[in-house]
């Protein structure tokens, strides 16, 4: 099942059977709409806390997904699942409130990615049978957390980007209709010294390149396997640059190709400066908007590179350059898996 030095080949293709894709009022104004199942039109969702409100969300997501499939929960194994907050709380919670076995995994705006890896691998290696996979986020607490809570009205530079509300969750099978996990690249940490915590994208680009750099190399194949090769939040300044380091390394993607996330979920003149981040960012994209394109038959095969900035408030404090990670997860459609 290893191939190369990080990447995994699941033989067995496990399957994604259903998904939950949930957003806030932002996101309902944004570029893709259609591709949630639930859109909230308060941020609070009735809670009395924003962290209860990102709670909600996951515990959302996880019962569309069930209820789209034929699975009870009883059935599912583990839930595999993480989020940006203090000691992973809303998906802890939310793991209490489905009583699903649980681990919790933390690769910040890299956990939609991480959690289906070790979810289908799993899968693949006979570990379960039923997995609900996993993440969320909110833009008010990402803002309490790592900046300013959103009263105190703090400007923020055009680097800076936007925090999802929303949360993406995937039912993974060892077999079922739907697209399968082929194959797994997990990334290592990369610091290019930036200290910026308003620049992600910058930060997170080397991430991006040497994970899907080593994805290539490890799978013996080239850029032009994929239709469309998906990275997780780098924003627009993460994806120039990216592109220009992939360039330097002989890895000619089209421009077409190479889509973000972070740049496909708002509508032109929304307010998010370089784009949109947080773990759900690339979570209810992908399992929303480009699964369904999968489903439709506009492509058939994506690798989703979800990338993550391992800084904490505690790291900014002390000055610590910010460690990058990028996961990459290959998703076709079953009838053209190899």
């Amino acid at each position: 099942m290893l191939q190369g030095h990080q990447t995994w080949i699941f033989k067995n293709k496990p399957t994604i059977i259903s998904t939950g894709v949930v957003g806030g009022p932002f996101e309902a104004k944004g570029n893709i709409p259609e591709d949630f199942d639930i859109l909230h039109e308060d941020m609070w969702l009735k809670q009395d806390s924003f962290e209860k409100a990102q709670q909600m969300l996951m515990e959302e997501s996880c019962q569309v997904a069930l209820k789209k499939s034929s699975i009870e929960k009883e059935q599912v194994q583990f839930f595999i699942s993480g989020d940006l907050i203090n000691q992973i709380t809303p998906t802890s919670f939310t793991a209490k409130t489905i009583g699903i076995p649980y681990l919790g995994i933390f690769s910040a705006c890299a956990t939609s990615a991480e959690s289906l890896a070790l979810s289908a691998y799993l899968i693949n290696s006979g570990g379960a049978e039923y997995i609900l996979s996993g993440t969320s986020s909110h833009n008010a607490t990402a803002e309490k957390q790592f900046r300013y809570p959103t009263e105190y009205g703090g400007q923020k530079p055009p680097t800076s980007q936007w925090t999802v509300t929303g949360a993406g969750c995937a039912l993974l099978a060892k077999e079922g209709p739907g697209p399968v996990v082929t194959s797994a690249t997990i990334g290592k940490i990369v610091d290019m010294g930036i200290t910026d915590p308003f620049n992600m994208g910058g930060a997170m680009a080397a991430a991006a390149v040497n994970t899907i750099e080593t994805h290539f190399k490890d799978r013996n194949i080239d850029p032009s396997y994929y239709d469309l090769i998906v990275t997780g939040d780098l924003g627009h300044i993460g994806r120039e640059v990216s592109l220009d380091l992939l360039k330097q390394r002989g890895l000619s993607i089209r421009d077409d190709q190479y889509v973000d996330c972070g740049l496909t979920i708002y509508r032109e003149g929304q307010p998010v400066m370089a784009g949109a981040s947080g773990p759900a960012c690339s979570a209810v994209v992908t399992y929303g908007h480009f699964l369904n394109k999968l489903k439709r038959g506009e492509i058939k095969r994506m690798l989703l590179v979800a990338t993550g900035s391992l800084h904490s408030p505690l790291s900014i404090q002390q000055k610590d350059p910010i460690p990058c990670i990028a996961h990459a997860v290959s998703i076709e459609s079953g009838s053209d898996a190899t």
